[in-house]
């Protein structure tokens, strides 16, 4: 089951419990901690197992037409069973129905990392395209790839 998260304390905790079973992805304390930080302003939603969170997204107004898919993460064990597909089209929904004409999200470029690669894949099977990479926006070991898709 997918849902809205609004209480800010909420974004915060499911976000960590998620994000810190991610160190393949999110082992960078610093980085981890400001996506901790920042979930409480964004527009949140959670996939549950019973009470238990196991996945979660976080969507982040970049521009009055553009949400970023801010952040987004599932336990491991729940890889490949929907659950990232299902995050996404509540996200997607919400989006449009908020007025917002683009999406998109920032990973490290195709050819980097393995568990990237596998990112990379995901973002374009949702129906992202390249739109720039940054070699250096966040360092030289990680070059920043934006995707982006129009939701209208």
């Amino acid at each position: 089951m997918v849902k809205e998260i609004t209480n800010l304390d909420e974004k915060k905790r499911v976000t960590r419990l998620i994000l810190e079973s991610l160190p393949e992805w999110f082992g960078i304390a610093e980085a981890r901690e400001e996506y901790i930080s920042e979930s409480a302003e964004c527009r949140c939603f959670a996939a549950y197992d019973g009470q238990q969170p196991i996945g979660m997204l976080c969507l982040m107004e970049t521009g009055k037409d553009t949400m970023e898919l801010h952040v987004l993460g599932v336990k491991k064990e729940y890889h490949r069973k929907g659950l990232g597909k299902e995050l996404f089209a509540k996200a997607k929904e919400a989006a449009t129905n908020a007025g917002y004409s683009f999406m998109q999200v920032k990973t490290v470029q195709m050819g980097k990392y393995e568990v990237y690669d596998r990112t990379n894949c995901f973002y374009k099977a949702l129906g992202f395209k390249e739109f720039e990479v940054f070699p250096t926006l966040w360092d030289e070991r990680n070059p920043c790839q934006v995707y982006v898709m129009a939701l209208r």
